[in-house]
């Protein structure tokens, strides 16, 4: 199962849903998710793009052409849905979605680039979680997107985060998660690039688990045909090697587990 992919329903892919799931039955999926980028914030760049209807009909399509061979599930990955949450819950009260991600991708109204600006290590990575924080304390979501999602920025700047320089506001995040029903993905797409790591990273899986955290998605975050289903493999010994036994599907957002 790759329970984070993107098509060209989001602004920063190109990628046609029914290829995509040619693709994912080609290696072997039986289940995709399709989580595209939303925001109601007009001065983020995912503002204005999404068409539900253009996506539901898209969905439709595949789940008729594919009903026997994959499994095809709507998703959407909110950015900053701890803003804004009246209007979001307004604007999603009739729409049929299965999963719900929710992610920061930008703080103060600036790209995560721009915000780390000239900040030192330390206090980029504080301010950054303490955002997530405060997304997991509010949003209602399903699970939390690459949730050390800023080293993929930082890497080539301030570095990448010290475990247990952030290691509280890392555990306090995980807490509030399993408090809310909340889970976390093991994202794979810093395995395609420089950064070379699962977002986040083993230490996070690791700690969500001894905190009894047991909600785990897996998704590519794949916005090309060619990368769906990416590092799956991975990413499923990952989850076994920190101890989880089940992977989790979500049908009209209730978590199902499926052994691993």
């Amino acid at each position: 199962m790759d329970y984070h992919h993107h098509t060209n329903h989001s602004f920063d892919s190109k990628a046609i849903m029914r290829e995509v799931c040619k693709e994912a039955i080609n290696k072997g999926l039986n289940e995709i998710c399709f989580t595209e980028h939303f925001s109601l914030n007009p001065v983020v760049p995912t503002y204005g793009h999404m068409d539900f209807e253009k996506y539901f009909q898209d969905i439709k399509e595949c789940r008729d052409q594919f009903e026997s061979q994959l499994i095809v599930k709507a998703g959407i990955e909110i950015c900053e849905p701890h803003q804004l949450i009246n209007e979001y819950t307004q604007a999603f009260k009739s729409l049929d979605l299965d999963f719900i991600l929710g992610s920061v991708h930008n703080i103060n109204n600036d790209k995560l680039r721009i915000f780390l600006g000239n900040k030192s290590n330390l206090i980029a990575y504080r301010e950054y979680f303490t955002e997530v924080y405060n997304m997991v304390s509010q949003a209602d979501i399903d699970v939390i997107a690459h949730l050390d999602l800023l080293k993929r920025y930082a890497i080539q700047t301030v570095g990448n985060f010290k475990f247990h320089e952030v290691k509280d506001l890392i555990e306090s995040i995980l807490t509030k998660a399993i408090e809310r029903n909340i889970g976390i993905e093991i994202n794979t797409s810093g395995l395609r690039g420089k950064l070379n790591e699962s977002l986040p990273s083993i230490h996070v899986i690791k700690l969500y688990k001894e905190l009894g955290g047991e909600i785990l998605t897996i998704g590519s975050d794949s916005h090309t045909v060619e990368t769906v289903g990416s590092h799956l493999f991975e990413a499923i010994e990952m989850a076994k090697e920190c101890g989880f036994k089940y992977m989790f599907k979500y049908e009209k957002r209730n978590p199902i587990a499926v052994k691993l």
